[in-house]
């Protein structure tokens, strides 16, 4: 079984299999006024790029969404890989697009994720 622990002052993302690291991958974060929300979520979706989002095309999403359980936000790609690493987004998880699609092969519908400062 699968979790995502999300450290945001790390600005890292681990993937577990049961108890243990199995990836590890650098993150960009949101910024100071529309900060990541700490809690404990579930993934409810997981779409690639080019397919739609509901409001519009996830190109700026890059090249996948991984939903979590809090409405509006989620783990996703982006095209601007020099913002990973920073306080760069509206409260989602960026990563590059190559670290996401990894991690939508290992992830379900249903895995928990956490996210901690």
């Amino acid at each position: 079984m699968y979790s995502i622990l999300i450290i945001l002052s790390k600005r890292r993302l681990y993937l577990y299999r049961n108890t243990r690291i199995i990836r590890s991958y650098p993150i960009g974060i949101g910024k100071i006024a529309t900060r990541t929300p700490v809690g404990n979520y579930r993934i409810v979706s997981k779409v690639p790029y080019p397919y739609t989002y509901p409001g519009g095309p996830l190109t700026a999403f890059g090249s996948y969404w991984l939903g979590l359980s809090r409405p509006h936000y989620g783990i996703h790609g982006t095209n601007r890989p020099s913002s990973i690493g920073k306080l760069v987004s509206k409260g989602c998880i960026r990563m590059y697009n190559r670290d996401v699609e990894e991690l939508a092969r290992y992830v379900k519908i249903g895995t928990f994720v956490s996210i901690h400062r």
